[in-house]
């Protein structure tokens, strides 16, 4: 739905009215930053289909060049979950009972089989390293998208350097007023296999979500992604559980109010920007509002 990929949770929000497909979190995907303003709509009496949300780095695993060696994605994935539980500690403490967003994120991670190594050693640098906080950069990247780029540091001006020498090398620059291109919502997901689109729709006006969209995680594998206000995701995650769905994650997303197109020479251009910006180490997720072709 970032930059569609903590990269995902450990890598990822918008009007009902899409009109394209999804924190990569090149896969980064929750941590409570400076908050965007808020948007809120009234329930959609009638859902509908729409195409998938273009946040999130699921939907660059069908761009060739993005997909690496799958040792080295997993090490990426482990290193940005790490710094997803490092945001969600600061903010909120290492009690996962006190804390509801590590809590998700730990399920995440559980999902994504991350070693319980690094979950605790990510958990123990949180509390005992240096007082790193959140930040989000605004940028602009090949062919006029919009990015929103999350890092976790103890020094923002190092890190605004850092991500702004990979945007000016990749064609892209920093630019105020991106966020409010974006509007933050609760993104709660299920499995798609087991579940048609129409009974998922169904199930979402029962649950309280606003709207369903159709995408697929990292691995290809098809879900369903139930969009609703940050205010009622635990709700909503909740009533799905009832009506016998297994929820995978749930959490707050930057959907794109609008999707911007591009040909092929920007597509490529801004997939190798947003795979660079990702080996930033200080960067968690990225957001973008890229329309790519199914």
């Amino acid at each position: 739905m970032a930059g569609r990929a903590v990269l995902g949770s450990l890598r990822t929000l918008q009007p009902l009215n899409r009109v394209a497909t999804t924190c990569i979190l090149v896969t980064r995907c929750e941590p409570t930053l400076q908050e965007v303003p808020r948007v809120v709509f009234p329930l959609c009496r009638a859902l509908h289909q729409s195409p998938p949300l273009c946040a999130g780095h699921n939907k660059w695993s069908k761009v060739k060049h993005v997909k690496g060696p799958k040792d080295e994605e997993r090490s990426r994935l482990i290193m940005k979950f790490g710094l997803m539980i490092k945001v969600a500690v600061k903010e909120g403490g290492a009690n996962p009972d006190m804390n509801v967003n590590l809590a998700n994120i730990l399920e995440q991670c559980r999902n994504k089989n991350i070693p319980k190594a690094s979950i605790e050693a990510a958990i123990k640098n949180a509390e005992k390293g240096k007082p790193a906080s959140p930040h989000m950069f605004e940028a602009r990247g090949p062919g006029g998208c919009f990015l929103l780029i999350e890092v976790l540091t103890d020094q923002p001006p190092r890190s605004q350097q850092g991500v702004k020498r990979v945007l000016t090398k990749h064609g892209g620059m920093l630019s105020q007023g991106v966020s409010s291109t974006f509007s933050r919502r609760g993104v709660v997901v299920v499995p798609g296999q087991s579940i048609t689109l129409e009974r998922a729709l169904e199930l979402a006006i029962e649950a309280g979500a606003e709207d369903v969209e159709e995408t697929t995680d990292e691995h290809d594998a098809p879900v369903l992604q139930f969009i609703c206000d940050i205010a009622d995701m635990w709700k909503v995650r909740a009533s799905l559980q009832q009506l016998g769905l297994q929820v995978t994650s749930a959490a707050s997303e930057f959907i794109p109010r609008n999707f911007l197109p591009l040909d092929q020479e920007q597509l490529d251009a801004a997939s190798t920007l947003i795979e660079a910006l990702s080996d930033v180490p200080d960067v968690v997720r990225i957001w973008d509002n890229i329309q790519v072709p199914s």
